[in-house]
């Protein structure tokens, strides 16, 4: 049940505020078996991500995320590179896009432990479908200032800027979005590194 369906139910006396908070979320669903569950405890038109799953590929986030579209959903699908077949994938992806009128993708490397293509991660992605008039006004992508298990620091932060750079040379809006972390001084200092080092795009902390 979602926090908007069990807010309903309660008896408990909830605060405006809380009840703005709520209705301005952006919900997340996972292409897994209870996903039918969680697009029935949606609000109504609640903007809602779409993850990209290793196990049931890019072809079944499209299909939930135009179910969604069609019940007047404002949708933000995500893309992962490992998962993408071919520079053709790719077209036929930002076409979908335009087709469906999405505004807003979020673009990952992906879990996949062999690319399915030529795409081994966001970057190479996303410069690809910049040039591929997808008509999206921005394009979402992942940070870690907790680090990753499998790329180096320097790597993370020089994918950071150049995701920044191809965005602002398509002249399209970037949103850095963290991955969960609750160390408080770590995130600030990662943040503080990053803005200094010229990173200027928002940053949602995930």
């Amino acid at each position: 049940m979602s926090i908007f369906s069990r807010l309903k139910k309660s008896s408990v006396k909830v605060t405006p505020a809380v009840k703005e908070l709520v209705g301005n979320m952006r919900y997340e669903l996972i292409p897994m078996k209870s996903i039918e569950q969680g697009i029935l405890d949606l609000p109504n038109g609640a903007p809602v991500s779409v993850t990209c799953s290793p196990a049931k590929g890019i072809a079944a986030t499209q299909e939930i995320s135009a179910r969604l579209i069609a019940a007047g959903h404002e949708v933000v699908p995500h893309f992962a590179a490992r998962l993408v077949e071919s520079r053709e994938h790719v077209t036929k992806l930002a076409s979908w896009v335009r087709e469906q009128g999405i505004k807003e993708v979020f673009l990952i490397a992906g879990d996949a432990e062999k690319p399915a293509g030529p795409y081994k991660d966001g970057v190479e992605l996303l410069r690809d479908f910049l040039d591929s008039n997808s008509g999206v006004d921005r394009v979402g992508f992942g940070s870690y200032p907790d680090g990753h298990a499998f790329i180096s620091r320097e790597d993370l932060s020089t994918a950071l800027h150049h995701k920044q750079k191809l965005l602002e040379e398509a002249g399209v809006q970037g949103l850095a979005s963290t991955q969960m972390c609750f160390d408080i001084a770590l995130i600030r200092s990662w943040l503080e590194q990053e803005r200094n080092n010229g990173f200027k795009m928002p940053i949602q902390l995930g």
